[in-house]
């Protein structure tokens, strides 16, 4: 597929700003276990991979990766949800240690975010690279949803661990950001309600 955008004609900007603040305020957070297939289909999957390189990219570092974890894999996911649990609480119960596992087999689709920040050193510092990481993970979260698909971004202590290190085989100056759980939403929580932009937005004064 031809990744370059094409149209046939003129485009309406004020119906084409007013579709993509619409899809932007549809998106939602469900839970990864409320996930369940169908997940996104290859063509799909395609289209949502390919949002994220329209992320701002300082210097063109692609600082940031994805790796998925299919099916087969989930079990080895679900060894290291264990191992860490183990090294944070050596008397957790059975239960716990199956619950810990079983977020592994959750969402269709699942995948981490790995983000190399890079040093102090460096021209574009971390925190760019982490808003580009950010930016693609929105990209893509944005496409799903115009697909028809729900998603969640999921952390945790795991996410530090060694374990988790060595089966994504993460380098030095990387950094394991949050999973990114895709699949068709079996329940909805009611849309939160958004703060509105006087909250958050500002104008610089033209003197002091």
């Amino acid at each position: 597929m031809d990744a370059r955008v094409q149209t046939a004609g003129p485009v309406d900007s004020a119906a084409s700003g007013q579709w993509a603040a619409a899809l932007i305020g549809h998106r939602q957070t469900v839970l990864p276990k409320r996930l369940v297939e169908p997940g996104p289909d290859a063509s799909q999957l395609d289209l949502i991979f390919r949002a994220a390189a329209a992320a701002p990219d300082h210097g063109e570092l692609l600082p940031w990766r994805f790796v998925v974890i299919p099916a087969p894999a989930r079990t080895r996911l679900a060894d290291v949800f264990a191992s860490s649990l183990w090294e944070r609480d050596p008397q957790a119960t059975a239960g716990q240690f199956a619950q810990a596992r079983e977020k592994a087999f959750r969402a269709p689709m699942l995948m981490l975010a790995v983000v190399r920040t890079g040093s102090a050193d460096d021209e574009v510092p971390g925190c760019e690279r982490l808003l580009s990481a950010g930016c693609a993970i929105q990209n893509m979260l944005l496409v799903a949803t115009a697909l028809g698909f729900a998603s969640a971004l999921t952390s945790g202590k795991a996410l530090r661990s060694a374990a988790l290190e060595r089966l994504f085989s993460l380098q030095a100056g990387e950094q394991a950001v949050c999973f990114v759980s895709l699949g068709t939403a079996t329940k909805r929580k009611p849309a939160r309600l958004r703060p509105e932009p006087d909250r958050y937005i500002s104008f610089l004064e033209a003197t002091p």
